[in-house]
């Protein structure tokens, strides 16, 4: 029986094995990651406010199917750095109980899948959104 093939198809198997391994790391090209969640994705909207997967606050800046699934936001905090001029005082109750100090980081806005989008807080008020509506270019 002739044996002489079985180097090259060890040679065939070796280099199938490497590039599978190291393909990720020389820049070929893989396949897309699976679709976050299952069903429908949330569907947040601009002026709205979102808490997220893990618990952070946010303000939607632009969101849809332009933007495939992935949403423009605003962290809102509730400590204030005078120093920074794109943080925007709230009004009393935006952020949850009445009288809590809340305050927009208007200056980092921020993109999220909209998968890590949990329950809707609410609607900002309309004399701070059109302060900060043109961020993300929201309407």
């Amino acid at each position: 029986m002739d044996t002489s093939w079985w180097p090259g198809v060890a040679a065939v198997v070796a280099v199938a094995l490497v590039v599978l391994v190291a393909g990720g790391r020389l820049g070929l090209p893989r396949r897309a990651p699976p679709a976050q969640g299952t069903g429908t994705p949330p569907r947040p909207r601009a002026g709205e406010l979102w808490r997220l997967a893990d618990g952070r606050l946010c303000l939607v800046l632009s969101a849809g199917p332009v933007r495939g699934h992935r949403a423009r936001v605003a962290w809102i905090t509730g400590k204030y750095d005078d120093r920074r001029a794109g943080v925007i005082p709230l009004p009393p109750g935006t952020v949850g109980a009445q009288g809590r100090a809340g305050y927009l980081e208007a200056d980092r806005p921020a993109e999220v899948s909209v998968w890590e989008f949990r329950d809707r807080a609410g609607v900002l008020d309309p004399a701070v959104w059109d302060e900060v509506k043109g961020l993300g270019g929201g309407r």
